[in-house]
């Protein structure tokens, strides 16, 4: 049964995990470029000290003993007795990275057990001081639970620091009722509700035993919060079965009181005890029952309180787009029916009816629209890692944030721009004393933005390093057989930079982990088409290299071009789609033995799609004028020639199935007014082919 309820609230436990981690990981970050900041170490502490409650209410005892370690790790940090080190900052990194592979394996239906984490809560508390300096720094006030004075120096500089921020020091005795069963629960909805009110800086019993019910029906808590003391009184009387909570202000004793008369209490801050029982706090068991805890939301700055926020699992987005979707395919169908009946009455039913299903349509879309932060925000963290693997000093620039993308377009997004950004990393920027001889600065620049054109986004990567050697690639090139040696002496910079695209190219000397396998490139151009977006690469040797992606805003509903090749209809996406021209059979002539035909005084090459296709075009060859459609890869326009321009339509993309989603060309099939199905063509993939 216990497992049952578990499972109620696992969704929302990981969420919050999730949100708890990427925080925590912005905040190391923030944290080791300046290791003495209290406000962002205060931070660090509360969203370590959520995610251990939330855990240990979980019954995941392994995830819960690490953040406690690493709580502690902080605590003594904020405290003063022992400052961080560059090696605490990678433990605590080591640490994020384990709660994140804990937090996966729960999501893949696993536990956290089979994670051993003794090694890392030994080193995150290794250091300990002195335990007679540790006793006189850490002491506990001798405080009544009734408020009154603190006599340890550390709480006097806790009550000092607040006053000066115009908060207050309050202790707050909270009084359970004798009936309730689960005081773990409401010591955690206590505690974290107080959080969100202010800084809590002691518990009696401290929140470890709070959290394994060490205590009977009372405790203490003592906390700075600029709000007045009958708000917080209120605020924790909501909570159920807490039948009283007195709350008296703090104040500073002036006389000084040693410490040391106050050995029995030691153990409340448990500062440095042994190691060994810390990491499986079994009695946290008791706790388990009290599931609904982790639905409570942790604090975020930056978040409007204003707004109120509902999670829904992607599937059901997913369910009602497809639903969606057949509204618009149905809609089309009785368009077209009453438009071949020419009942004129059903105009304005089917005007307000069109209305409708673009309005849920548009709300659905956005529905699934996330800013890319959901991507980029993970990248800070790889460029950390990658510098000091690398021996780099590099400048993470990122722009674009809230820009907006599909969920599905983002979560497989993700990989490409990580192959992305260790191909700039390993071959682009260079080493600081490689382009200090080369006149840079030290530091290397890697931009990542994304912005909006026209109904697509658009994410640019780019660096200041060595860029692409094209006469390095032509080489390499000629090695592999790719090229001739006369085919390389008349080919571009440009057309030289695109090889690197080829599958299976590389230009990294030796294998490594980061590159040197032939797949970085080829993979990323790979994931953008078969998304139905563009890859440019542009690259200048001791320049730079410039990558755009163009992608769609979603991959669900999309406005299409749909054409005719001999008797069968096609529709193109329009986010490939240039223009649409009428070219005179006149005007087309030969050139390198391809037809070409002049637009706007550039040479557009033609292609007549229905060769590609294999369609049997009859007597179509012989017309005096051909519609074309102009198609814009990269930085290139082409030409195709089809039978017919039928005209713009809204199409639903449906996936052709496991068997025949890899056939070159075809990226998936809709249903159009009349029943019949049209196939998608990917353009680009033609161009490629033909190149």
């Amino acid at each position: 049964m216990a497992d049952m309820d578990m499972s109620q609230y696992l969704g929302a436990f990981l969420d919050e995990t999730d949100d708890n981690v990427q925080r925590l990981d912005d905040l190391l970050l923030a944290l080791e470029k300046n290791m003495t900041d209290m406000d962002v170490i205060n931070e660090i502490f509360r969203s370590a000290h959520t995610l251990k409650g939330m855990a240990g209410t979980m019954g995941f005892t392994n995830m819960m003993g690490l953040t406690h370690a690493m709580e502690d790790r902080l605590d003594a940090a904020r405290k003063g007795t022992r400052p961080l080190t560059e090696a605490d900052m990678n433990r605590l990194f080591q640490g994020l990275d384990t709660l994140q592979e804990m937090a996966d394996s729960i999501r893949g239906g696993g536990n956290d057990s089979h994670i051993d984490v003794s090694d890392m809560v030994h080193d995150l508390r290794n250091e300990s001081p002195a335990p007679a300096a540790a006793t006189q720094a850490q002491a506990p006030a001798a405080a009544s639970s009734s408020g009154g004075e603190v006599v340890s120096s550390q709480d006097a500089e806790w009550v000092k620091k607040a006053n000066e921020e115009g908060s207050n020091a309050y202790s707050v005795h909270v009084t359970l009722s004798q009936s309730c069963l689960l005081k773990a629960a409401r010591a955690y909805m206590v505690v974290n509700r107080l959080e969100e009110m202010g800084d809590i800086f002691r518990a009696e019993p401290p929140t470890d035993a709070l959290e394994r019910e060490e205590f009977e029906f009372d405790f203490t808590v003592y906390v700075a919060t600029p709000a007045p003391a009958e708000e917080v009184k209120a605020a924790i009387e909501k909570i159920g079965d807490v039948q009283t909570a007195d709350v008296e202000e703090v104040k500073v004793s002036e006389a000084p009181v040693q410490a040391a008369p106050a050995p029995a209490q030691a153990p409340v801050q448990a500062a440095a005890p042994a190691p060994a029982p810390e990491p499986s706090p079994a009695p946290a068991q008791a706790s388990a029952p009290a599931k609904p805890a982790p639905a409570a939301p942790a604090k975020k700055e930056g978040v409007k309180k204003s707004g109120q926020t509902v999670r829904v699992d992607i599937g059901r987005l997913d369910k009602l787009m497809n639903l969606v979707g057949e509204l618009v395919i149905s809609r089309a169908r009785i368009e077209r029916l009453v438009q071949e009946a020419r009942l004129r009455q059903f105009d304005d039913t089917l005007s307000q009816l069109g209305r409708i299903s673009g309005d849920i349509q548009e709300l659905v879309t956005k529905l699934r629209m996330v800013p890319v932060s959901f991507t980029f925000d993970r990248f800070p963290r790889l460029i950390r890692d990658l510098c000091k693997t690398l021996n780099k000093n590099v400048e993470l620039v990122l722009e674009g944030e809230d820009t907006e993308l599909d969920r599905t377009v983002i979560d497989e997004i993700g990989d490409p721009m990580v192959h992305l950004i260790r191909n700039s990393m390993d071959h682009g920027i260079e080493h600081p004393d490689e382009r200090k001889a080369l006149g840079k600065p030290e530091k290397g620049i890697l931009k990542i933005a994304a912005y909006q054109e026209g109904s697509g986004v658009v994410i640019e990567v780019s660096d200041d390093g060595a860029g692409i050697d094209p006469d390095r690639v032509k080489q390499k090139a000629i090695e592999r057989g790719i090229i001739t040696e006369d085919r390389a002496a008349i080919m571009s910079d440009d057309e030289a930079t695109q090889i690197v695209l080829l599958p299976g190219f590389s230009m990294a000397k030796q294998i490594t982990d980061l590159s040197g396998r032939g797949v970085g490139m080829d993979a990323v151009k790979t994931k953008v088409e078969q998304l139905g977006g563009q890859f440019d690469l542009v690259s200048k040797k001791n320049e730079g290299t410039h990558v755009y992606i163009r992608l769609p805003l979603t991959l669900a509903i999309v406005l299409s071009l749909l054409i005719k090749v001999g008797d069968e209809t096609y529709a193109i996406s329009l986010e490939n789609v240039e223009e649409t021209i009428m070219v005179r059979k006149e005007d087309i002539k030969t050139v390198h033995g391809e037809p070409t035909t002049l637009l706007r005084g550039e040479v557009l090459s033609l292609n007549v799609l229905g060769d590609i296709l294999g369609s049997d075009l009859g007597d179509e060859r012989d017309r005096d004028e051909y519609p074309v459609v102009v198609v814009k890869i990269g930085k290139n326009k082409i030409g195709f020639i089809v039978s017919q321009l039928i005209g713009q339509q809204e199409i639903v993309i449906k996936s052709l199935g496991r068997f025949l989603s890899k056939i070159d060309g075809i990226t998936g099939g809709t249903i159009l007014g009349d029943g019949n199905v049209a196939l998608i063509l990917d353009v680009a993939s033609f161009y490629s082919t033909k190149s």
